[in-house]
């Protein structure tokens, strides 16, 4: 069995080494998250300018305006997250 003040120390290493990470890891991670983030923004918004007849001749309930939010807060969740990242 091990003594307390080995059980504390182990706990404290966890403890520390949880939420290391280097700096290169923090901007690929956040580079990789707000580019994903303009990228779907980008090529979403395209699509959906290519596909405006098609969409606003169809019986669907869901017209442009929604289409347009989904596709704005995905994309801001996106790089939401990449800044997020960066910074925690």
């Amino acid at each position: 069995m091990s003594s307390p003040s080995e059980d504390r120390t182990a706990k404290q290493a966890i403890a520390d080494d949880k939420w290391d990470d280097c700096m290169s890891c923090r901007v690929t991670g956040s580079a990789a998250f707000v580019g994903l983030g303009v990228y779907s923004y980008y090529t979403g918004m395209s699509n959906l300018r290519k596909q405006e007849q098609a969409i606003m001749q169809g019986s669907t309930k869901y017209k442009m305006g929604s289409r347009r939010l989904g596709i704005a807060t995905i994309s801001a969740s996106l790089i939401g997250l990449g800044v997020w990242r960066a910074f925690n």
